[in-house]
């Protein structure tokens, strides 16, 4: 088994509407490890407490490309990634890291939003740009989002630009996903998630995913999972802890695949 690395990015400085995300990561792991509820478990009876996994803690980011070169330096020695987010920023430089090892990857988004924008309030790397820089920079051979419920007429057009697959909440059929045939990188926006179930985000928008269909979709996954991020979890915004379990529950299933 390959080394797992998981590696917090405490960094929301490229989110314009609510900063809180860069608490995210520390809180995750409080309350994986809350002894009142620690089960290290995935639903089909792999545990995580396993030597192959090791917390590198967080990183301290004051420029924002640092987040290539932490991620650069983790895949050193043939490891898989987790990171906690932060906002969704952080996927860009770290996909910059994995290009350089798997010059053929796919990308699974699961989101609200398809983060496309050419560029966000004149900022090339806005969270909400990350996956236009991703596809120009060839950095996906195949990008796959899931639980999008606000596509617009520009992010439409770069969709259909960059060839990617949308699979729309509004239409939404998940049987209709096919199989990944390269490494996969997962990167889960928590308000992919409807705010019902994971209230602590900074963009809540209705009609989204449940827990179930995330679980069973990543559960399902038969590809090598070579990475995966778990972004926009804003403890500011979170109720009695709803938001914070749930990223520990979707944590430990990407766990489970990453092994």
């Amino acid at each position: 088994m390959k080394k797992i690395i998981i590696q917090g990015i405490p960094y929301d400085e490229k989110s314009s509407f609510q900063k809180g995300a860069a608490q995210a990561p520390p809180i995750i792991r409080e309350t994986l490890h809350n002894s009142d509820v620690l089960n290290l478990f995935t639903e089909n009876g792999v545990t995580i407490d396993n030597p192959a996994i090791e917390d590198k803690g967080d990183f301290e980011i004051s420029d924002y490309f640092e987040i290539e070169t932490i991620t650069r330096k983790h895949l050193e020695d043939d490891s898989k990634i987790l990171t906690l987010g932060g906002d969704h920023s952080i996927t860009f430089p770290i996909l910059k890291a994995f290009h350089e090892k798997y010059p053929v990857l796919d990308v699974l988004d699961i989101d609200a939003h398809p983060d496309l924008y050419h560029e966000y309030k004149n900022d090339p790397f806005s969270y909400a740009c990350p996956f236009a820089r991703i596809m120009e920079n060839g950095l996906a051979a195949r990008l796959v989002q899931v639980g999008i419920r606000t596509l617009n007429t520009h992010q439409a057009e770069q969709a259909e630009k960059f060839n990617v697959e949308i699979h729309q909440m509004k239409d939404l059929d998940l049987q209709r996903i096919s199989r990944f045939e390269n490494p996969l990188y997962i990167s889960l926006d928590m308000d992919g998630f409807d705010p019902a179930f994971a209230p602590g985000v900074s963009h809540q928008e209705p009609g989204g995913l449940s827990s179930r269909e995330v679980i069973d979709l990543v559960q399902r996954i038969d590809a090598e999972v070579v990475g995966a991020d778990i972004v926009e979890f804003n403890p500011n915004r979170d109720v009695q802890n709803m938001t914070a379990y749930l990223a520990v529950k979707i944590m430990k299933e990407i766990l489970g695949k990453l092994m």
